[in-house]
């Protein structure tokens, strides 16, 4: 079953963010968009390039008013160790959430039970906390935060405006299209 315009189950877990322990629950998605950034483990290999790299798009996607949960089957104390180890992971602005009970990552269907980590999934969640966007990638690959805002971006705009659709390789800007029997063919 696929999760598009699903909403977000209830979940209450423990992030690590700029010094501190927050608690996020679903809640704290109402009214903006988020995106849940899952990934394998800590301290690993191609994590924190993908972390980073967000890390380094983090204001652009404020700029849309999106904030990233990044969410990993580790705890709150190892995300702080490893914010305050590692310089890549250092710079992230955003909240780590911990998901020891795997609770978060069954939810969102991304949890390799055997191993007790998550995949590398990003998800997309709109204001009304429905999943828009969901993109699963292979534990080997890593993912590209220019190309999630893209798609954020085009997210949001079909979002407010409704009767149009956003073709192959849109970006911000350039001409949507708007469904309709003269179309058909067309293209």
């Amino acid at each position: 079953m696929s999760l598009i315009n699903t909403e977000v189950k209830p979940f209450k877990a423990t992030a690590y963010l700029n010094g501190e322990f927050i608690d996020v629950t679903e809640a704290d998605l109402q009214g903006k968009w988020s995106v849940f950034f899952f990934y394998p483990a800590d301290f690993t290999f191609v994590c924190p390039t993908e972390l980073g790299d967000l890390a380094d798009n983090y204001a652009e996607f404020q700029k849309l008013g999106v904030e990233i949960y990044s969410v990993s089957t580790d705890t709150h104390f190892t995300h702080k160790a490893w914010h305050d180890s590692s310089e890549t992971i250092g710079k992230l602005q955003y909240p780590m959430i911990a998901d020891p009970t795997l609770q978060i990552s069954r939810n969102f269907e991304v949890l390799i039970e055997e191993a007790g980590l998550a995949e590398r999934g990003t998800f997309v969640v709109d204001p009304d906390g429905k999943i828009q966007i969901v993109e699963i990638n292979a534990g080997n690959i890593g993912r590209n935060a220019e190309e999630l805002l893209r798609k954020v971006k085009a997210a949001q705009y079909v979002r407010e405006n409704p009767n149009e659709v956003c073709p192959a390789k849109w970006k911000e800007g350039e001409e949507t299209l708007a469904p309709s029997l003269d179309l058909v063919g067309k293209i």
